[in-house]
């Protein structure tokens, strides 16, 4: 009887350790990257390959509000650029690539925008999820670029998706913080300038289908990012 009696008592300590050890393992995503991106990636590889980028250009990494900025390079001038945005993709996307879309090159700083985790699918990711991707991203180019500041770009408002702006806005206060614990991690806020004297989405800043930026809405999001990297390298010498 003894020996049972002991032998409960070590499972019961067992499953304790147990549960406060899943506790404290950082969440993860529902949801994988997915390999639909691979073609996209594969064409970036291919331009990286046939294409000389200056070493002290600015990466621009995301989803398709990058992919479709058909002006970054006047916007941001005179830092060159390297444009690598691809489709619809989330986190989880950018988290499987990173590495194969970062480490061949070499730049004067990291930014990036992903703005599709919440969108009101069945498989939107939570904003603990995404903050923890974000996070996973930046130790990816941390583990070869300790140096070169990485910026993340606040989510914008957008009409298509305004029933999910709280979560959205969750999601950019935890960006936020996560760039307040790292060094060199800066958070580049800009939805005050997309929004009305409401609190609603400037509509006449994006295109037909109310997600992406129109022309007016591009220079107003580059001037915000070209100010804060100016900032940052400015201060680095």
């Amino acid at each position: 009887m003894k020996k049972n009696h002991h032998y409960t008592n070590a499972m019961a300590v067992l499953f304790v350790i147990l549960l406060l050890f899943s506790s404290c393992t950082a969440p993860k995503s529902r949801i994988q990257g997915s390999d639909k991106w691979e073609k996209d990636i594969v064409d970036f590889e291919k331009l990286d390959q046939t294409e000389k980028y200056a070493d002290n250009s600015i990466l621009f990494v995301g989803s398709s509000s990058i992919r479709l900025w058909s002006t970054l390079k006047d916007e941001l001038s005179p830092y060159p650029v390297i444009q690598r945005g691809f489709g619809g993709s989330k986190s989880p996307d950018v988290a499987r690539y990173i590495k194969r879309i970062v480490y061949p090159h070499q730049f004067s700083a990291v930014v990036i925008f992903i703005a599709n985790d919440i969108s009101g699918s069945p498989k939107d990711l939570t904003p603990k999820e995404s903050a923890y991707n974000f996070r996973e991203i930046v130790k990816s180019i941390r583990a070869k670029y300790q140096k070169q500041p990485v910026f993340i770009v606040e989510i914008t408002p957008s009409q298509s998706r305004w029933k999910q702006w709280p979560q959205i806005q969750v999601t950019n206060s935890k960006l936020k913080a996560l760039c307040k614990k790292e060094k060199n991690l800066y958070f580049i806020e800009t939805a005050r300038s997309f929004l009305n004297d409401q609190s609603e989405p400037r509509k006449e800043l994006f295109r037909d289908d109310y997600l992406h930026l129109n022309r007016e809405g591009y220079k107003i999001w580059g001037n915000l990012i070209k100010r804060e990297i100016d900032k940052r390298l400015k201060a680095k010498g």
